[in-house]
């Protein structure tokens, strides 16, 4: 294997990893994402990855448990920065945990699925996967995926995958239905 891929959901994986593979990675997944709350929602995407992963014969590392306590607390302080802080600090969190985790399984590589998302900050992405690749003595793979979103969304719908309408923290979900 070539690349620890975090994984923040299926929809995501879909073209990432089609995209990764093309270029004759050999890929394991990690979901690693402490910041999806409720705890149905986390479950829920999940079990749309466990599916597809089998589908896809993707290794696949789950991390046990839900440290939604953790994140939730360790956030909060994020919270009230200007610029979406939080959203910084969730991808710390995110990338720091697969850069250690790839590390531990000797692996020369790291990346997320994150990089897929039009809806996601890239610069702010790049600069903690190199900073926790510096850490942790591994390289973080950055890839612009975003040229394959419509074509992931296609393929996800195709699968009839759940697609959820937010990032997965609590507080993206208040501000999408707040924003209405």
């Amino acid at each position: 294997m070539d690349l620890l891929l975090h994984i923040c959901c299926a929809p995501c994986a879909v073209y990432s990893l089609d995209a990764l593979r093309a270029e004759g990675l050999g890929v394991v997944g990690l979901f690693y994402n402490p910041n999806i709350h409720p705890l149905a929602e986390y479950r829920r995407r999940l079990d749309t990855l466990e599916t597809y992963a089998e589908e896809a014969g993707l290794a696949l590392r789950v991390e046990p448990g839900w440290p939604v306590e953790d994140w939730l607390r360790s956030v909060s302080g994020h919270e009230a920065a200007p610029g979406r802080e939080r959203c910084r600090y969730c991808y710390r969190v995110r990338l720091e945990h697969a850069a250690r985790l790839c590390a531990e399984l000797m692996l020369p590589r790291f990346s997320t699925t994150l990089l897929y998302s039009k809806y996601q900050q890239h610069d702010w992405i790049i600069e903690e996967g190199e900073r926790a690749a510096e850490i942790c003595g591994v390289e973080f793979l950055y890839r612009d995926l975003r040229a394959g979103w419509k074509e992931g969304v296609r393929r996800s719908k195709e699968l009839g995958m759940y697609r959820q309408q937010y990032c997965g923290c609590l507080l993206s979900e208040r501000e999408r239905y707040l924003s209405k």
